[in-house]
């Protein structure tokens, strides 16, 4: 077991996924992953230094760093910690400077770019809303979404939302299921309107046991009967009215949001 530390500037998002990808090619390691954002200055970095130390000192062994910070001193700071330092930027910018036979700006692309690039304050505007129409957030806007994802309780809604938000611009929200619409059998009132939007997201019963059972142990949320049937229901509903959907079993989140996208037939606003 290693620890993966994912240092960034800013969300950490950039830092997360080149490091996923990166993780993915070593199937036989298993990793902590410990994300730590919005390291912008000397005295951050200093912080996150003791902090990726101290892991090491209780684990016995360095800690992995895979950093996307662009300041040059920040940058250096972190170089002292006391773990296997990976810095992307050096990685990939260094012989693009060097192709380009230019200097690179060295700045935070999200504080730059959003001003220049349209896309990128689509994305930030498409994450605000997919945080404002999840789960329990109260009134939802159903009107302002390209897409709506429907399932039962823990079958990957918000995370999926939240991905084709940051990733792709997506205006995405979501719509639980409860009993007594599984029960119904009809499409619940709210979403009738919105029928072409909607995109359905379905998981084996033993996986959503297995997750409601770390959320709410010994439950009848997670008891065997009641995922059975809700899984039963949801697929019964998706059928009857049409419903495109996905079973996202054995599916990242990332495979996920590319085969809505794919098969919704939505424009990607792609990260840059």
């Amino acid at each position: 077991m290693r620890t993966v530390c994912f240092v960034s500037d800013r969300t950490g998002v950039t830092a997360e996924t080149l490091g996923y990808s990166l993780l993915a090619q070593f199937s036989d390691l298993k990793v902590r992953r410990v994300t730590m954002p919005f390291v912008s200055s000397i005295r951050d970095a200093e912080g996150v230094v003791k902090r990726i130390n101290e892991i090491g000192r209780l684990e016995g062994q360095r800690p992995i760093v895979l950093s996307t910070l662009v300041n040059d001193e920040v940058r250096a700071v972190l170089q002292t910690a006391d773990a296997f330092v990976h810095d992307f930027f050096d990685a990939f910018l260094a012989p693009l400077e060097a192709e380009l036979q230019m200097r690179s700006a060295h700045v935070s692309g999200n504080e730059t770019f959003l001003s220049q690039n349209p896309a990128g304050s689509e994305r930030v505007a498409a994450t605000d809303y997919a945080l404002a129409n999840d789960d329990g957030a109260g009134p939802r806007d159903y009107r302002s979404a390209t897409v709506i994802l429907v399932g039962v309780s823990r079958s990957g809604k918000t995370p999926t939302c939240l991905y084709l938000a940051v990733q792709y611009g997506i205006f995405a929200a979501n719509y639980p299921l409860a009993e007594e619409d599984l029960m119904s059998g009809e499409l619940p009132q709210v979403l009738r309107p919105y029928r072409e939007r909607l995109f359905g997201l379905t998981i084996h019963p033993d996986r959503l046991r297995q997750i409601r059972e770390e959320r709410r142990p010994a439950s009848r949320y997670s008891s065997v009967g009641q995922v059975d049937a809700e899984i039963r229901a949801a697929l019964e509903l998706f059928d009857s009215h049409r419903i495109p959907y996905l079973d996202v079993t054995h599916r990242s989140v990332e495979e996920t949001a590319s085969r809505i996208l794919d098969g919704m037939r939505l424009e990607r606003h792609m990260r840059t």
